[in-house]
């Protein structure tokens, strides 16, 4: 939503300014320069992006101008989902959450938190841990090894969108220029004509630069480290999940795992620790029932 807003300021902002400045925008419309400069960047994109990483950016890119999936609610209901698991293991037994893991959309316990269920690596990201632990994978060592490796690679994987878009961004004031060469030389064969007509081409190539920095500092670049917030917001996410499985591991009860848990979210996402408890316990009463 916020990203919407931005375009907006930066586009109203830039047009706005130059309305007051008494500037004709008649001038600004160049398509061949937008054909040069987007064309080109779009030729940069595909020669220097692996198949994948142009998957995951189309797959990223829409998610930067709706709402974050990781707010207080998401989290409060995480913390909830890890507290019946480390009941249910607790109380029954870690080989009782073999058809949990082994089937999250079935399991008694996931089905509960669809919208965990939808967030498909956080979902993998549990269960294939709690896998471990169900085949007599116990070390706390050993757990937090293979999580740290996973949580390495998530973060490794999350960065390459937003630095390839981040790449295509510093090229765009470049790009910006090249259109604006061409533009002189289009200039320079009318060099002998009248001065209106010199002056108009001057300005259409000037247009090349002034297109490819707004497109780079106005939109691009700000997109690239939106998707970088993006990352970390859902790294933090799966960073709660080790925290409580990690905690649950080396013999805390399910409250303080779930604890253990909540200190690492956001302090802006986090909820208190009443709010945590009170949650907690509606779940067990649920349980109970």
């Amino acid at each position: 939503m916020f990203a919407i807003i931005g375009v907006v300021a930066v586009t109203g902002c830039v047009l706005g300014g130059y309305a007051m400045a008494h500037g004709p925008f008649a001038i600004l419309f160049q398509p061949a320069e937008v054909v040069i400069i987007g064309g080109a960047a779009l030729g940069g994109l595909l020669i220097g992006t692996p198949l994948p990483v142009l998957k995951m950016l189309a797959g990223k890119l829409p998610g930067v101008f709706g709402s974050s999936p990781y707010n207080k609610t998401a989290y409060l209901k995480m913390l909830c989902m890890l507290y019946e698991v480390f009941g249910k293991a607790r109380k029954e037994g870690l080989i009782a959450l073999e058809q949990e893991v082994n089937n999250p959309d079935q399991g008694e316990i996931f089905r509960k938190y669809p919208d965990f269920l939808k967030n498909h690596h956080a979902v993998d990201f549990l269960c294939d841990t709690l896998k471990l632990m169900v085949n007599g994978v116990t070390d706390t060592f050993e757990i937090e090894k293979a999580m740290d490796a996973e949580l390495e690679t998530h973060h490794q994987e999350r960065a390459l969108s937003s630095g390839v878009l981040a790449k295509v961004g510093d090229g765009l004031p470049g790009l910006g220029i090249v259109a604006a060469v061409l533009g002189i030389v289009i200039t320079m064969q009318s060099i002998d004509g009248p001065v209106e007509e010199i002056g108009h081409h001057v300005a259409a190539a000037l247009v090349g630069t002034f297109l490819g920095i707004l497109m780079s500092y106005g939109y691009i670049q700000p997109l690239s480290t939106q998707l970088e917030h993006m990352a970390h917001e859902e790294s933090k996410f799966l960073e709660a999940i080790k925290a409580g499985v990690i905690s649950f591991t080396g013999g805390a009860n399910p409250v303080v795992a779930v604890e253990f848990a909540r200190k690492v979210i956001y302090s802006f996402n986090r909820p208190s620790n009443a709010e945590m408890e009170e949650a907690c316990k509606q779940a067990k009463n649920a349980i109970a029932a």
